[in-house]
């Protein structure tokens, strides 16, 4: 992760995130996912709770641990 700060929109593009994803190592692109999911958990505690979630057709994929 040190790619220089930029403020150029073209750089917000699905794309250019996805090159800049693709550009962390396993371990950046996990402590990410971590930092994530807490954050998560910090919003919302009950959230592994919740039972029974539906996928949205064509958008999110709900993933369950088994």
């Amino acid at each position: 992760m040190d790619n220089p700060i930029s403020h150029d929109r073209k750089e917000e593009s699905i794309e250019a995130k996805a090159r800049w994803f693709q550009s962390l190592t396993v371990e950046e692109r996990m402590e990410l996912l971590c930092q994530f999911t807490d954050m998560i958990i910090s919003a919302n505690p009950k959230i592994m709770e919740q039972k029974g979630a539906q996928p949205i057709k064509g958008r999110v994929r709900v993933v369950t641990r088994t």
